[in-house]
């Protein structure tokens, strides 16, 4: 499964990769901009995306996947500090397999691949 991550701050984007990486997965690039992670995922049509909601330019994580999924259909992890109820309902209509709050611990991310793969990896 290759991963891409949508990310603003760098040390959390950082801690991310080396957890996925130590699960054995594939991470094949990051954005920390809306507009710069369009493009790169449309490139690259990763299997899953991490995806933080409030990115650095005036478009969000929520918005990302729905120019997303209006191409192809990625599992969509959300990573968010807010969790705001409008923020979840924007999520939920556009679909995801899981809404996790900030700070990710390696066993919540670890159990969210674990379930998209049907086993514990």
């Amino acid at each position: 499964m290759t991963v891409f991550l949508v990310e603003d701050d760098q040390v959390l984007s950082l801690i991310l990769s080396r957890m996925i990486k130590k699960m054995n997965y594939e991470v094949i690039g990051n954005a920390v901009s809306g507009s710069e992670a369009i493009i790169k995922i449309t490139d690259l049509r990763p299997d899953l995306i991490i995806m933080d909601i409030s990115l650095k330019d005036n478009i969000d994580g929520i918005t990302v996947a729905e120019n997303i999924v209006g191409i192809y259909s990625p599992h969509i992890i959300y990573v968010t500090g807010n969790s705001d109820s409008k923020n979840h309902n924007r999520a939920q209509k556009i679909g995801y397999h899981q809404y996790l709050i900030k700070p990710v611990s390696f066993i919540e991310l670890k159990s969210s691949f674990s379930e998209l793969n049907g086993s514990s990896n």
